[in-house]
């Protein structure tokens, strides 16, 4: 056991471990990504926080319709162009309804809004087998009154990006 904690604190120890002298790449080129950018955040164009808030996750719907308004085409255009680019990422487009009518109306109308973002998604080069859809009807609102300013917020598709594979 002694001579495990030995090799142990003598790999810790080294002072070669980074490369030469110890230095890792980041401080060897004046403490990490020349531009600036740190890795992950929302101004990283790969990162999925630049994707949720600078390209856009959600598109918005009109009442019982599953159409894509021309505001709605402009930010799958955006969404397109991202996933298109950073080939790694797979998306789940799920579908949402406002808690208007029935919840097996809502389920439907949900996977028709959805649908619509991946077939649009589709038609604009993204292969279809990185993307899949889900409907959660009205059973997951974020906003909840009985009020249209609500009710607008609800009626919506959310592209939610993840790395690796759709299977499972």
């Amino acid at each position: 056991m002694m001579l495990v904690a030995a090799f142990g604190l003598a790999a810790c120890a080294n002072p070669d471990r980074f490369g030469a002298n110890g230095a890792n790449d980041a401080s060897r080129n004046g403490g990490g990504v020349s531009s600036g950018v740190i890795p992950g955040s929302v101004d990283d164009p790969t990162s999925t926080a630049y994707f949720n808030q600078r390209v856009g996750d959600r598109v918005l719907f009109a009442v019982d319709q599953s159409s894509l308004s021309p505001e709605a085409r402009t930010v799958l255009d955006g969404q397109a162009q991202w996933l298109m680019t950073n080939s790694d990422y797979m998306a789940v487009i799920e579908g949402h309804a406002d808690e208007q009518g029935t919840r097996e109306y809502n389920l439907a109308l949900g996977a028709r809004r959805a649908n619509a973002v991946m077939e649009y998604l589709v038609s604009r080069g993204v292969s279809q087998s990185r993307l899949k859809f889900v409907s959660y009807g009205k059973e997951r609102p974020i906003e909840i009154c009985s009020e249209e300013a609500c009710y607008a917020k609800n009626r919506r598709a959310v592209t939610v990006i993840a790395a690796g594979s759709l299977m499972g």
